[in-house]
């Protein structure tokens, strides 16, 4: 019998240094970017960039049975909901259930979510997802019956009903089991019908008021000035005005029809800007590294230490005709490897610059990520570090 534990322990070193040339032969390239020397602003469109705060979605909820599984539905004795559900739905269909009981596994209990989209009208379809709220094994096959979809306020807005489709699957034998993607989840395309809209309209509004996605002081201004450059041309005068980072007010004109506004303004093209970040998955080894993210000069030193302890245990067989007993006689073997450790300059006045030099290094994602956080706290970054 043969175990083996790996311990990894990484050492790094950031500090502000004047120049230096890098030390050692560049192993591999571990990133690869091609961007120009210089970032110019990036032209979009106000509808790219911005949502009306008017348009948001709304969520809708709902509690239903589905029916038709194979034998993979809820326990109705390990889930009374799904039985007491059952009983009801039947009693409302007029079918009496006194004094009868149920062990049919074709049956679960299912939560049903939804968004409605803003300005949704009556008659139009929704996609629903649909998740099991039981000991449902899975959901394949089965058919989602008539469940209301109501809102926060109570109100039923929607009703959904249709056949699931799932993603995953589970395939079972007698001694192993293979379940791939999530069998306990579902999706209904076009399987809500709405049956109420909202109460807000539309035309009712007095302004406009455009929320950013990514908040930011620079392009909210600028989104302001192209909606009153273009409003000066066509009504004689500004319109729209910054409330904050994220969200820009535009008053309606007495002559112009609110819809078509919109339409008008949607299409305008402004240069966005956003801050500098570097976004960080450590789960996932991925790292994403802004076009206007700069490192000052540094030095940086990365180096791995490996552990490895193998376990190679040996039995000992007592002597024949004895009265001993086999025993196991345990051995250890540790061997330290240690790689890397070479340093670098790292000088980053644009993003070329700044890949190359982590590309210098020769590390994986996993140690480009330990060294952003070690530059960042030496106070080189100039971006914002997002960790995820």
């Amino acid at each position: 019998m043969r175990n083996s534990r790996l311990f990894t322990a990484l050492t790094l070193l950031a500090a502000l240094v004047g120049a230096a040339p890098a030390v050692g032969q560049a192993p591999p390239v571990a990133l690869q970017v091609s961007a120009p020397s210089q970032t110019a602003p990036i032209a979009a469109r106000i509808k790219d960039i911005a949502s009306l705060q008017a348009g948001r979605d709304n969520q809708l909820i709902g509690y239903g049975l589905v029916v038709g599984l194979q034998s993979t539905g809820d326990s109705l004795r390990s889930s009374p909901f799904t039985d007491q559900s059952m009983r009801a739905m039947l009693q409302n269909l007029g079918i009496s259930t006194q004094g009868s009981q149920s062990n049919a596994k074709n049956v679960a209990a299912v939560m049903v979510t939804a968004n409605l989209p803003p300005f949704a009208s009556p008659g139009s379809r929704i996609d629903v997802t649909v998740s099991s709220l039981g000991d449902a094994t899975s959901l394949r096959g089965g058919t989602l019956i008539m469940t209301s979809l109501s809102g926060a306020d109570g109100q039923i807005y929607a009703v959904a009903q249709g056949a699931l489709v799932v993603s995953g699957f589970q395939a079972q034998g007698q001694a192993a089991t293979l379940t791939e993607g999530v069998t306990t989840a579902a999706r209904v395309p076009n399987g809500a019908i709405i049956e109420r809209e909202l109460p807000s309209k539309f035309k009712d509004s007095v302004n406009l008021v455009l929320q950013l996605r990514n908040p930011d002081f620079s392009t909210a201004v600028r989104v302001a000035d192209v909606v009153n450059g273009f409003a000066a041309r066509r009504y004689g005068g500004p319109i729209a005005e910054t409330r904050d980072s994220q969200e820009v007010v535009v008053a309606k004109p007495k002559s112009a029809d609110l819809a078509r506004l919109m339409a008008e303004i949607e299409n305008l093209v402004v240069e966005t800007d956003t801050p500098a970040k570097v976004v960080v998955n450590e789960r996932t080894g991925t790292i994403v590294i802004g076009a206007d993210v700069k490192v000052s000069r540094v030095a940086v030193s990365y180096g791995t230490l490996t552990v490895q302890v193998t376990e190679t245990p040996t039995v000992i067989q007592p002597e024949p005709f004895s009265r001993g007993e086999t025993a196991v006689q345990p051995n250890t073997d540790i061997l330290a490897l240690k790689d890397g450790g070479q340093v670098a300059i790292l000088n980053g006045p644009d993003l070329r610059t700044l890949v190359a030099g982590l590309n210098s290094i020769g590390v994986k994602p996993d140690g480009i990520i330990a060294i952003l956080q070690g530059i960042k706290s030496a106070g080189a970054l100039q971006a914002e570090l997002v960790l995820q």
